[in-house]
Order: structure tokens, then C-alpha cells, then sequence
């Protein structure tokens, strides 16, 4: 079985899945039950992807993080 890949996705995701289902069930829901319900579970399903590709998308080369540097006086030899 071959390991799954996940993208990364940008902050903006996130924010829209939030946005649009505090939308859906605030103002859809009590209008048409079903609409709302419908809108609110693509924007939970959205939240979901969200948070995996926060923990398991691979770090950016600009995000990653540098190997700690030496100080000078571990690396000097003794006389």
C-alpha cells in the first residue's frame, strides 16, 4: 500500500470552513433545514482537511528549521 500524500493547504482554507459554516448555520439553517445542514457539513468536511494538512503536509524549505550551530569555543582543539 503506498504512503498517502497531503498537500498543504493555505490559512485562507481554514478561514472560509470557519466562515462558512458559522454562514450556513446562522443564517441558512433556520431558513431551509436541509440547504443548511448540507452547507454546514462541506464546511466541516473543509475544517477536517484542513487540520490534517496542518499536522501531516510536508514543512516548506523556508519553514524548516536550521540545525543548531557550534559555538566557536566547543570546536576549538586544546594544545
Amino acid at each position: 500500500m503506498e504512503k498517502l500524500q497531503f498537500a498543504p493547504l493555505p490559512s485562507t482554507f481554514m478561514l472560509t470552513a470557519i466562515v462558512g459554516f458559522l454562514t450556513s448555520v446562522i443564517l441558512v439553517y433556520p431558513s431551509s433545514a436541509s440547504w443548511g445542514f448540507a452547507f454546514a457539513l462541506v464546511f466541516v468536511f473543509m475544517f477536517a482537511a484542513s487540520l490534517i494538512s496542518m499536522t501531516h503536509a510536508p514543512v516548506g524549505p523556508e519553514l524548516a528549521l536550521h540545525p543548531r550551530r557550534q559555538h566557536l569555543k566547543h570546536t576549538k582543539k586544546k594544545k
